[in-house]
């Protein structure tokens, strides 16, 4: 019987001789059975000179032989004794391994949790409660969120639509130290952990070694992305065309050299945190731009959360039952087709930069509203194809509209996220101290911010001529001054204007694209007017 107990040192004892198997087995080369054996036959007096150390291949009958002739000069045994025993060892190693491969194989499948009938029945009913993305939003902020109430419930339904065809990606923005990952891995911990992939740093070709449909439907979270920096081409492809395909060259068994396609399909859903806006922009132009309160009463939030989790007063059993029932709620949601039926009354703003992939964003955006709300949607099927789907409602706009105003304002600013934040907080301080210029060692000082940043900001600002020298030289120094103050306000209110339009053109069944007919470019170039 061989004995296992030892995972180092596995033993197998007959009559005449012990024979220990030191080191294990391998699991990688089924097609060999190379072990390294002590054999020793047994005595009375266990002398040292009766133990045979040797390395073997046990699949290799010559190697084998030598084997037993060795043992049968050197222990005194006979060779029928010996190479009956070998033929036992072998075949309990055998069985042995592939006991160990059958587990190993066991093990590395990814854990998917199967509810039972009570969980899937309260995640149903919960998806079917009224005001569901508010209740959502509670339960986010029930488990251990804290503030940063519409980037959590908009990172959570960007993570929800990669069970979707065409998922959303999202990337947090902020200044260090902020809660750029925090938020994220506290989100992604409302995802099962079999539809996600929590990565710190990658090499280069990392991407092109998953399994073929390994990646598909999955959530991808990059910590940092200046730890993916490498992958940032291949990751923007499987963003874009849910696919990538690298060609490598392969040596065979024989020798032959063959080129041989290394493809892995989508599509996913990827997030990640940075803190250099500019560097990525690539990446971010695929992406929803998520920046990260930094306000004073977000500071006050998240150190008055700490102080009752050091002090041990939060109820941890409460946000373990909130974040089960978020995660049971994706486990229950099943893949299909969504249908916008308002689509083509759909418009953005024209202070949209990039508005054809912002336009794609905004529609994906509600689609993966409608895919969240499936269990209170009507089930139809196409007629020609039989296909099943569900349909938009106004309502799902709605509340796509006032989740992505800020995401629309951030798209539609000359300015990036931090300098927006610096020139925000340079306002509000001059209108508190009730002055119209400024200089940088004043603001420096009173908003504490590190020179070599506020010289970038204040460049970008002149060159969006939000901010001009307004006195002064290069030897004493200049002063400067707003030239507008109402820029961002009023950017605001004209997408919040265009969105409302939206809404009441919807409800009133009136084209929202003006007096002019809504035209479609055909596929021959020619165009056809269509009816209102």
């Amino acid at each position: 019987m061989l004995d296992t107990q030892n995972p180092n040192n596995y033993c197998y004892k007959t009559k005449d001789i012990e024979l220990h198997i030191l080191g294990g087995l391998q699991l990688n080369k089924l097609e060999s059975l190379r072990v390294t054996l002590s054999i020793e036959k047994l005595t009375k007096t266990k002398a040292v000179l009766n133990i045979l150390r040797q390395s073997i291949d046990l699949y290799n009958d010559n190697q084998v032989e030598k084997l037993v002739r060795k043992c049968a000069e050197r222990l005194e045994i006979g060779t029928s004794v010996i190479r009956k025993t070998l033929q036992e060892l072998t075949k309990e190693l055998e069985n042995y391994r592939f006991l160990l491969a059958s587990k190993q194989a066991e093990s590395q499948k990814p854990f998917s949790k199967h509810l039972t009938k009570l969980e899937e029945q309260e995640a149903i009913n919960f998806l079917k409660s009224k005001n569901l993305l508010e209740k959502t939003n509670e339960l986010i902020g029930k488990s251990g969120v804290i503030g940063e109430v519409d980037n959590r419930l908009l990172m959570y339904l960007i993570f929800t639509s990669r069970k979707t065809n065409n998922p959303l990606h999202c990337i947090s923005l902020g200044s260090s130290g902020v809660g750029k990952t925090h938020l994220q891995s506290k989100v992604s911990e409302l995802i099962p952990e079999e539809d996600k992939i929590e990565i710190t740093v990658l090499s280069a070709n990392a991407f092109y070694y998953f399994n073929r449909t390994e990646l598909q439907h999955k959530l991808i979270l990059i910590e940092d992305l200046d730890g993916a920096e490498s992958v940032l081409y291949p990751l923007r492809e499987l963003q874009s065309k849910k696919r990538i395909t690298k060609t490598v060259v392969h040596k065979d068994r024989k020798g032959n050299t063959k080129t041989i396609h290394l493809t892995v399909e989508g599509p996913v859903s990827v997030a990640g945190c940075t803190t250099q806006e500019s560097i990525y922009e690539d990446n971010s132009n695929r992406s929803f731009l998520l920046y990260i309160d930094e306000s004073e009463q977000q500071d006050s939030r998240i150190m008055q959360y700490q102080r009752f989790l050091s002090a041990g007063k939060l109820n941890e059993q409460e946000q373990l039952t909130a974040a089960e029932l978020l995660r049971n709620v994706q486990r229950t949601l099943k893949p299909i087709k969504v249908v916008n039926p308002y689509a083509m009354r759909l418009s953005l703003p024209q202070s949209v930069f990039k508005p054809r992939r912002t336009n794609a964003h905004y529609l994906q955006f509600i689609e993966a509203i409608t895919f969240y709300k499936q269990w209170q949607r009507h089930r139809q099927y196409d007629e020609h194809t039989g296909e099943e789907y569900i349909e938009t409602e106004i309502e799902d706009i709605k509340e796509a509209n006032e989740l992505i105003k800020e995401v629309l304002l951030r798209k539609s600013d000359l300015l990036n996220g931090a300098c927006r934040n610096f020139f925000e907080s340079l306002k509000a301080y001059l209108k508190k101290e009730n002055q119209s210029i400024f200089t940088n060692a004043e603001i420096r000082r009173v908003l504490r911010i590190n020179p070599s940043n506020q010289k970038r900001y204040m460049l970008q600002l002149q060159l969006a001529n939000l901010v001009q020298k307004a006195k002064g030289d290069k030897r004493k120094g200049y002063q400067y001054e707003v030239v507008t103050y109402d820029d961002y306000e009023a950017t605001h209110k004209q997408i919040e204007q265009v969105l409302e339009k939206t809404i009441i053109g919807l409800q009133n069944e009136i084209p929202v694209g003006g007096d002019s007919p809504l035209v479609q470019e055909v596929y021959n170039g020619s165009k056809v007017e269509m009816d209102e």
